[in-house]
């Protein structure tokens, strides 16, 4: 099992080093990831939170840090360019020497991130555009001659070059949240699953994974090479608990733990002190 840090991109003051610093504290305190969420709203009453990108944020973080993988989780990728998301990926796959994780998802809360810009708020059309998009991403890193005819994109012809560092390709991760099925459905063509919900019950979580497992082995017929991400929280002091908590989720098949400390509602402060005493320890 692999952890990481979790984070938002709003909050604190919008200060792109102290996010880039949070991901050295990280990498010194042995986490093995450190991602950042895509939100460019999030409250339909409060304007005034400072934000950052978090590909930009992202990019001064590979530039700082060597060994630790990190990416946007997630990105909502029906309101961003495809062709414009392949090229960055591939440019920051290079640049991390590899280390990038591709998170991506429908987005919410689309009345806000959507709605607030003119853009389509439906979830059918969101979910048709996230395909897409997925297909023209996965498409153009192959970095052979590529055309594409969707509903919603077209592309000519072309041929993207570089392809991404990572041989393989870049991982990518689908969020989703229960007890939707298409999104996990979704996920089983990819790298990896990340389901959450800021609404499910802490007792409830284990429970709704064994259901996204379920549908998403249907669809693959198995989990190897993929990655089965799990979010929550541990406290990093109390070893035979953190250890209990964790033992649960391994036994699900659980790849990743990703500590998911809200910046807008936990103190910058507590966020510091659980990346500086490293990961919970198995």
């Amino acid at each position: 099992m692999k952890f990481g840090i979790n984070t938002p991109n709003f909050g604190w003051s919008g200060d792109v080093d102290l996010f880039v610093g949070l991901a050295c504290d990280a990498e010194d305190a042995g986490w093995d990831g450190f991602f950042l969420w895509d939100h460019l709203l999030v409250f339909e009453n409060d304007m005034h939170v400072p934000f950052v990108d978090p590909w930009i944020t992202l990019t001064a973080i590979a530039c700082s840090t060597e060994k630790i993988w990190l990416g946007p989780l997630i990105t909502p990728l029906p309101r961003r360019r495809p062709w414009k998301v392949a090229r960055e990926s591939a440019t920051l796959d290079h640049l991390s020497k590899g280390r990038l994780i591709l998170g991506v998802g429908i987005g919410a809360p689309p009345e806000v991130e959507y709605g607030k810009f003119g853009e389509e708020i439906d979830a059918k059309v969101r979910a048709e555009k996230l395909d897409e998009c997925l297909d023209i991403i996965t498409g153009l890193w192959t970095g052979k001659p590529f055309s594409y005819s969707g509903i919603h994109y077209q592309l000519d012809e072309m041929t993207f070059l570089p392809m991404p560092y990572q041989k393989s390709g870049i991982p990518i991760w689908v969020g989703g949240s229960w007890p939707y099925k298409a999104p996990f459905r979704r996920a089983a063509h990819y790298s990896g699953v990340a389901p959450v919900h800021s609404k499910w019950p802490e007792t409830l979580k284990l429970e709704y994974l064994r259901d996204c497992l379920d549908v998403v082995k249907a669809e693959r017929k198995h989990l190897k090479d993929f990655d089965i991400i799990a979010f929550g929280e541990t406290s990093g002091t109390d070893i035979d608990a953190d250890r209990k908590k964790l033992d649960e989720w391994k036994k699900m098949g659980t790849t990743w733990w990703i500590e998911d400390i809200h910046g807008y509602r936990a103190e910058l402060s507590d966020l510091r002190e659980r990346i500086r005493l490293g990961p919970p320890k198995l």
